[in-house]
């Protein structure tokens, strides 16, 4: 598929479209932070009636706060190892998980032993500065906090986990590897249903998935109207499947166009 400026997504297909789905590292943020452009078109969105959803590979504790605090429906994380939706009115966090706590705890031993022999293996590597906070998966730095690494030798720590029998996805960021079958796209269609009461395969034309790198292709494949930032294309010849559409701005300014795409869309100046 070639990716298409976003200036061609149709008026009235922006127009029918009731939600966004997004991924947050170099998709919300740009170099790293969350800007105020950023965080104003997710605000704006929710303004505008629209579901918001975060889809992201960051920890369980980073989510925690997201669903608290962001103007957001609610967050799968980690690559689809759960998803947390925050009840304001009852003051709850709703909480859903792949696996239960006594296979996460036995995952997380599994994935320790691992993370020693990945860092010892790829020299320059190192375990994200978040793996802390995470519940279901190990995530490798590899140009976050470290400097950055080659393809080669992120090809070699994804290598290093299908080894071990793990998945393993890349990010802009991260390879995040985890023991099971999910990923961002099964997670997603889980935690509308349940949550929301949203059958994603009747919507998929109505959803608008934005995302920037390798481990949001399951995202890019379904969603009919699928959103690169710009910064996508750095990883062109290496996306199992692309996005529909491109932005023009990168990372957060990227986002935020596409946000201002669809609220003008809504407008009546746009009938």
């Amino acid at each position: 598929m070639t990716m298409r400026p976003l200036a061609e997504f149709p008026v009235a297909a922006r127009r029918r479209v009731r939600g966004v789905l997004s991924d947050i590292d170099d998709t919300l943020t740009t170099d790293g932070r969350l800007t105020a452009e950023a965080y104003g078109a997710l605000a704006a969105l929710k303004a505008a009636s629209l579901v918001v959803v975060a889809v992201t590979g960051r920890p369980a504790g980073w989510c925690d706060h997201i669903a608290r605090m962001w103007p957001v429906d609610g967050v799968v994380g980690e690559n689809g190892a759960f998803w947390f939706r925050y009840d304001h009115d009852a003051r709850r966090m709703i909480r859903w998980f792949a696996k239960d706590p006594m296979q996460r705890e036995t995952d997380r031993a599994r994935l320790a032993d691992l993370a020693r022999t990945i860092v010892a293996s790829v020299p320059g590597s190192a375990v994200a500065s978040d793996q802390l906070y995470r519940e279901a998966d190990l995530a490798i730095d590899f140009c976050e906090d470290v400097a950055p690494l080659d393809e080669a030798a992120v090809a070699r720590i994804v290598e290093l986990f299908e080894a071990a029998g793990a998945t393993a996805k890349v990010s802009s960021i991260h390879v995040n590897g985890w023991f099971g079958d999910w990923d961002k796209l099964s997670t997603s269609r889980i935690f509308l249903r349940e949550a929301l009461g949203i059958d994603l395969d009747e919507e998929r034309e109505t959803l608008v998935f934005a995302g920037d790198s390798p481990n949001d292709a399951p995202m890019f494949g379904f969603f009919a109207n699928a959103v690169g930032v710009a910064n996508v294309r750095t990883f062109a010849g290496r996306l199992a499947a692309e996005p529909q559409w491109v932005t023009e701005a990168s990372c957060g300014a990227g986002f935020a166009e596409l946000a201002a795409a669809l609220i003008s869309a809504r407008l009546p100046a746009s009938a």
